[in-house]
């Protein structure tokens, strides 16, 4: 038997790693926290004030305040000031943690690690049994990527999403037939049809719960173009209905996704567009070794996007899926011509511009 010698610098170098990611770990709970209380909101503001006066203003409990703030002052994410006992929340803190900061609010993001959390013995049961954890077990976090998006991030669609396809808003403006696959809370399409009353939408998504929301919200927003049908998108046989069709960040969910490509292909009228928004990332592991969010990626895939794929006996595609693979299976479904777009506003996402021949 050979003993390999240990680099004791690589032992305490990995060690400290170890110590980071579990300090890390924490501040993410605190984060969520902060945010789901309103705390970040409340000191932005205000002027560098007590843990009684944060709770007051905030309308909590004093003795959970003083002890978030003070895991947040070891964090480094709060100022203290051991004098007069006051606490204070940096501006260009606030810039990353309130809900003024619209979509750079990382402590609204920071929630989805509780929120996994959540689910993970059943994703440990999944490990030594196989199958999946069903979307049922995740109503906080189906509605956390719902999200209550910002008037900023609302135009954001409209002002430079659309526009990448070529010649597309025009059309809107005119009229036209749109479609969108797994529409979740029906926002994106509820937003389109505010802002295109010529054209005609429709959204899909088999959550009866997501759909009664985004009927409500179309009720409310008074559009009489913007339809919701309960709807398994692999079963989807519309040939030849629509002019434009869209997947926000959906495709990689399927259970079936060559399926339900191939569906949307179909669906798709002669000159019809195919926008698929979804992760930008390599098909290779190797190659997202520096992706800015590849463990929390790959983490989300293994604790979401997979599972319950899996868990309705599906391909378990995951979050990670890849350049590579989407345009393999795009080309299988039948587009001849996909271009990828750039997209400054969003650089997480690949925005994917499909057509037929």
């Amino acid at each position: 038997m050979v003993t390999q010698e240990l680099d004791q610098s690589q032992v305490e170098k990995f060690g400290q790693k170890m110590i980071d990611i579990l300090n890390s770990s924490a501040i993410a709970l605190m984060t969520s926290i902060g945010h789901q209380t309103g705390l970040f909101d409340t000191m932005a503001e205000l002027p560098p004030s007590t843990s009684q006066q944060i709770a007051m203003a905030a309308k909590l409990n004093e003795r959970y305040v003083r002890e978030w703030l003070d895991a947040m002052v070891v964090s480094r994410v709060v100022e203290y000031q051991p004098l007069d006992r006051t606490y204070i929340l940096p501006p260009e803190h606030a810039a990353w943690l309130t809900r003024a900061a619209g979509s750079n609010n990382m402590a609204r993001e920071v929630q989805s690690v509780a929120m996994l959390a959540e689910v993970e013995q059943g994703i440990v049961e999944s490990f030594r049994k196989g199958g999946g954890v069903p979307y049922s077990a995740f109503p906080r976090f189906l509605h956390w990527i719902a999200g209550d998006s910002s008037a900023a991030t609302d135009s954001v669609l409209i002002e430079t999403h659309l526009p990448l396809v070529p010649g597309i808003v025009e059309r809107l403006q005119k009229g036209i037939d749109v479609a969108d696959i797994g529409c979740g809370q029906g926002h994106a399409i509820n937003l389109m049809a505010q802002a295109f009353p010529q054209s005609r939408f429709v959204g899909y998504d088999f959550s009866e719960e997501s759909i009664a929301v985004a009927k409500t919200e179309a009720q409310e927003m008074g559009l009489a173009n913007a339809h919701f049908e309960v709807q398994d998108v692999a079963r989807l046989q519309m040939p030849a209905q629509f002019d434009f069709i869209t997947a926000f960040d959906a495709i990689h969910d399927q259970a079936h996704p060559a399926i339900v490509l191939q569906n949307i292909a179909d669906a798709l009228r002669p000159g019809g567009t195919f926008l698929m928004v979804d992760i930008a990332a390599s098909s290779q592991v190797e190659e997202n070794l520096d992706h800015i969010l590849g463990p929390f990626l790959y983490t989300v895939s293994c604790m979401h996007c997979m599972t319950v794929s899996l868990a309705l006996n599906g391909e378990g595609l995951g979050t990670m899926w890849g350049k590579q693979k989407a345009l393999e299976m795009l080309a299988g479904a039948g587009f001849t011509s996909v271009d990828i777009k750039p997209n400054e506003a969003d650089t997480f996402n690949y925005y994917y511009v499909a057509a037929k021949n």
